[in-house]
């Protein structure tokens, strides 16, 4: 399929999935607006290096998605706005009676209230466009839970009745809004940890993926960011036109047990 012509904007992407997403995005031909809260040379060059490889625009715009106003200019500032992947999020991992409450607020704001300011504020430009599609990403901490994650997973949770609202919403329009709930997701970040986790354990690098970090992903393989891109390119295909308001797991099986 190609998604040419239209402009997608990816929060929280100069790194891992939502870098993984940009350049599925790219690949299927849809311009791109990449997306973090810093303002370095290095984000501005993976724009270029997206747009040299595959064709299409592709932009780095700086925003804080810990700031509503800054949320919403995002959109503004990219001009247009056909595909919107709210991925930006943060994590923080202790008890709830020792959990920073500064954590609380920055991990509700990054993770949820950032998908409400930009879906607020990309909705006018897609019933302008007559099309539209809003992928969040949410988790499988989105369906379930773990210990002393809990604002991660309040706001995960809040993230799929936030894409069911807005599915409902634009249920009489060409616009859809989904979630997706990836399991562990073998990122640059995930990568990185696994020779200390090695370590740690006094295991090797088989077993620490198998026994420690995939403990609850079934297949005890990691997905992928290209799966996790991929996934999103075909919810913005006419096949999936009548999906919406719905979940689609990538977690190896976790949520089946």
């Amino acid at each position: 399929m190609t998604l040419s012509g239209k402009t997608a904007i990816i929060t929280g992407s100069n790194s891992g999935i939502g870098l993984g997403i940009a350049w599925e995005m790219a690949r299927a031909g849809a311009d791109v607006v990449l997306n973090s809260f810093t303002d370095n040379p290095e984000d501005h060059a993976l724009a270029s290096e997206i747009a040299e490889k595959t064709g299409v625009s592709a932009r780095y715009i700086k925003a804080d998605m810990s700031k509503g106003d800054e949320c919403r200019d995002l959109i503004k500032q990219a001009g247009g706005c056909d595909i919107l992947i709210n991925n930006a999020g943060i994590q923080h991992v202790a008890a709830i009676d020792e959990f920073p409450t500064e954590k609380w607020d920055a991990i509700i704001a990054i993770n949820l209230s950032s998908a409400f300011h930009t879906t607020a504020a990309a909705l006018p430009h897609m019933r302008k466009r007559g099309w539209g599609r809003v992928i969040n990403i949410a988790s499988a901490h989105g369906l379930t839970a773990s210990p002393f994650k809990s604002a991660y997973i309040a706001a995960k949770h809040g993230v799929v009745g936030l894409s069911k609202t807005v599915a409902l919403e634009t249920a009489r329009e060409p616009i859809t809004c989904n979630a997706i709930c990836p399991g562990y997701v073998l990122t640059p970040l995930v990568e990185s940890q696994i020779p200390d986790t090695m370590q740690e354990y006094d295991m090797s690098r088989e077993d620490v993926i198998k026994n420690v970090m995939l403990t609850r992903q079934p297949s005890k393989e990691f997905a992928t960011v290209e799966q996790l891109g991929g996934t999103a390119v075909f919810l913005c295909s006419d096949a999936a036109a009548q999906i919406t308001g719905t979940t689609i797991s990538v977690d190896g099986g976790w949520t089946a047990l």
